[in-house]
């Protein structure tokens, strides 16, 4: 009598690295908005239990933070260029790099805004500007508010970039009586500015500010 063979057992499901689960996480963040992640969704879009998703994250705003800190680590910057460039010009870079990865995910910044993202990624942006600042001569505390007014500037502008309204049709303008609005407010009829434009502009002004406190600053 040949012996009756048992079935083998299935397999479980595949264990999931940390970085593939926040890498289905920011996508979620970049498709549906923060509103819709959380860990069940998550759990269901990786074809696994909620159990699995906690085994390596304490909370939600655990993985949101994590989920920031892996957008911020796209924030690209030459460290060795940006000792050689002067430092309004390497501050600029910086934060331009960091509008750049916010327009890219728009939103992750009204996240970043609920919380101060305290990441090693943002971090290492944080300290490589700091380090720009103190070698150009700003005092310690001074260099801190000069970062601290950049990072929110940028902020700031990044959880507008999902709010911007689309540009209007090349003849809205036809449709409004300029007549009853002020001149103050009838330039923008001719002058309509991008939303990258205003944060360059911005950024110089800043840029602009932070050389007359450091001239003004006691050495």
């Amino acid at each position: 009598m040949r012996p009756v063979s048992t079935p083998p057992r299935p397999r479980g499901r595949p264990p999931l690295s940390v970085d593939r689960i926040i890498a289905e996480a920011t996508t979620i963040l970049d498709d549906e908005g923060a509103q819709a992640l959380s860990m069940r969704t998550l759990a269901q879009r990786l074809n696994t239990g909620t159990t699995t998703i906690y085994r390596h994250f304490e909370s939600r705003d655990d993985l949101n933070a994590r989920a920031i800190n892996a957008v911020m680590a796209e924030v690209e910057v030459d460290t060795e260029a940006l000792r050689h460039q002067p430092w309004q010009q390497a501050c600029e870079t910086v934060v331009h790099a960091m509008f750049d990865v916010l327009h890219r995910h728009p939103n992750v910044a009204p996240l970043m805004l609920e919380r101060v993202p305290v990441g090693p990624r943002m971090l290492a942006v944080r300290e490589r500007t700091l380090g720009i600042l103190l070698e150009a001569g700003f005092a310690p505390r001074l260099a801190l508010q000069a970062w601290a007014t950049l990072a929110r500037f940028v902020l700031g502008f990044g959880a507008q970039l999902n709010a911007a309204e689309p540009e209007p049709p090349a003849t809205w303008a036809e449709t409004v009586d300029w007549t009853q609005i002020p001149a103050t407010l009838a330039v923008a009829k001719h002058f309509p500015i991008p939303l990258e434009n205003e944060f360059a502009f911005g950024v110089k002004l800043l840029i602009r500010g932070l050389e007359g406190e450091l001239s003004d600053s006691p050495s």
